[in-house]
């Protein structure tokens, strides 16, 4: 059997709101979602000379989280038929790691999408959601597919929402040190923070109705501290704030911080404007933005959902 391809997309977060702490400590979330250009490539073929799933990393952005990956196998392995051959992996990553990004969930649907494809096995689109859910809050709105998407629950309602049409541009700033999802929520544990809800209803509605590049670049600076996240991400990493107010000034536009962060976002009416303010965070290379990563992108899905 030939080799299977698939492309893992990024995601940020226009806004998140942390709704509820369940008993079981879960939290509960309701966020915008918007699918990027930018992607993980991943690679699979049957290994049935093996007796166990195998993965192969390479890339600027090797994660500690690329167990995903195998963990997405065992999981549909043990729903479908534990009897399924093994299967070997090659991940090329280009998604910033522990970024807020979504690289690790996004590659783990990506493995749910050619584990089916090589063992031949067709699921039900909502057991495909559920085994999503089972590896990881953010897998279900990319197993989906949608490119853009109202999140809720613990990430296992996926309501999609029209992508920007045209695509927005979309700056991403990930400083080098990283911050992990389970330490954020940790924190936020310890210090709750909440009124990012009326903004994600908000951008929700307007996204309902349609929106191009222009218009959600407009609306970013009513939702600059629309992220529940971002007083326990800062508490973590207290230069993020610096970081923040420094690439503000340098670019003249809103920031604002995708999921659990690290990672700074600005959004802009086109990719080639993403493009120009990456060129000139690059070129003021102020020490704030030593050792970050700097990539410019674009949104990516069909602006005719849902």
């Amino acid at each position: 059997m030939s080799q299977l391809v698939a492309r893992a997309h990024a995601k940020i977060n226009l806004a998140l709101a942390v709704t509820a702490i369940r008993e079981d400590g879960y939290h509960e979330l309701r966020s915008v979602f918007l699918r990027l250009a930018l992607h993980d490539r991943l690679e699979a073929e049957l290994d049935p000379a093996s007796d166990a799933d195998h993965l192969e990393v390479d890339g600027e952005h090797v994660a500690t989280d690329d167990d995903l990956v195998l963990r997405a196998a065992r999981q549909l392995r043990m729903a479908v038929d534990p009897s399924l051959p093994a299967l070997r992996f090659t991940l090329h990553k280009r998604i910033p790691a522990a970024a807020g990004l979504g690289g690790g969930s996004s590659d783990a649907a990506a493995a749910i999408d050619l584990a089916l494809s090589a063992w031949g096995v067709r699921l039900h689109p909502a057991e495909r959601l559920g085994a999503a859910a089972r590896i990881g809050a953010d897998v279900p709105f990319f197993t989906a597919g949608h490119g853009a998407s109202l999140i809720e629950g613990i990430g296992e309602h996926v309501t999609p929402l029209p992508a920007p049409d045209p695509p927005a541009g979309i700056l991403l700033v990930t400083p080098a040190e990283r911050l992990s999802t389970a330490s954020v929520f940790a924190e936020y544990d310890r210090q709750p923070a909440q009124g990012a809800l009326e903004r994600v209803d908000e951008v929700a509605s307007l996204m309902r109705d349609g929106v191009d590049g222009m218009t959600l670049a407009a609306t970013t600076a009513m939702l600059k501290d629309a992220n529940d996240l971002w007083p326990s991400a800062l508490r973590l990493l207290p230069e993020l704030a610096a970081l923040r107010a420094s690439m503000a000034e340098t670019i003249g536009h809103a920031v604002l911080l995708t999921g659990s962060g690290p990672t700074l976002v600005a959004v802009y009416p086109s990719e080639a404007a993403a493009t120009r303010a990456a060129v000139t965070l690059q070129s003021a290379a102020t020490a704030r933005l030593e050792g970050a990563t700097i990539i410019s992108t674009t949104t990516f899905g069909r602006a005719q959902e849902p």
